[in-house]
């Protein structure tokens, strides 16, 4: 390594993977807590070319960026392929998951473990906050596509992308 890094001062970097469509209260709260535990906090948007997402990669990049942007240390980046090869290129030794029940950590458990075992990445489990212990970016388009009050469920730039993406159809 060179530059400051190499003089002992070690960048601390972890990674948010998801596909945030649309970003939630909940994802925003995890994203907060690993931004105040780490220097750089990546947030990986997936792209899932098999899956027809409400928002295109590019808006949910852009929402998310405007969301976060009062942290400072949070940079958003798509992803296509394995979260590992995400995190070697970019020299991320862990991953950030919020657990919200343990229906969750089953799933988690075995992803942790596969990526630990193919590039030594480690994951780390943040439990959810309470208040979005039931929420996921399904469940607010749902309640949304359904004339549903989701203006508590995430940040207000959201709630207007998402308002004016069901009014288009």
């Amino acid at each position: 390594m060179t530059g400051p890094e190499s003089e002992g001062s070690q960048v601390r970097r972890a990674v948010c993977p998801g596909s945030f469509d649309p970003i939630t209260n909940g994802h925003l709260d995890i994203i907060s807590r690993a931004s105040r535990l780490y220097d750089e906090v990546y947030v990986a948007v997936m792209i899932n070319k098999a899956k027809k997402g409400l928002f295109e990669i590019d808006e949910r990049i852009d929402l998310i960026g405007q969301v976060t942007a009062e942290y400072g240390n949070v940079r958003v980046e798509a992803f296509h392929g394995l979260l590992v090869d995400f995190c070697k290129q970019r020299d991320i030794p862990a991953i950030v998951k919020g657990l919200r029940a343990v229906s969750d950590f089953d799933y988690e458990l075995q992803m942790a473990q596969m990526n630990n075992g193919l590039s030594g990445v480690e994951t780390l489990f943040v439990p959810t906050n309470p208040t979005y212990s039931f929420l996921s970016s399904s469940l607010v388009k749902e309640v949304a596509t359904w004339g549903g009050d989701v203006s508590h469920l995430v940040p207000p730039v959201v709630l207007d992308a998402l308002n004016q993406r069901l009014r288009q159809g």
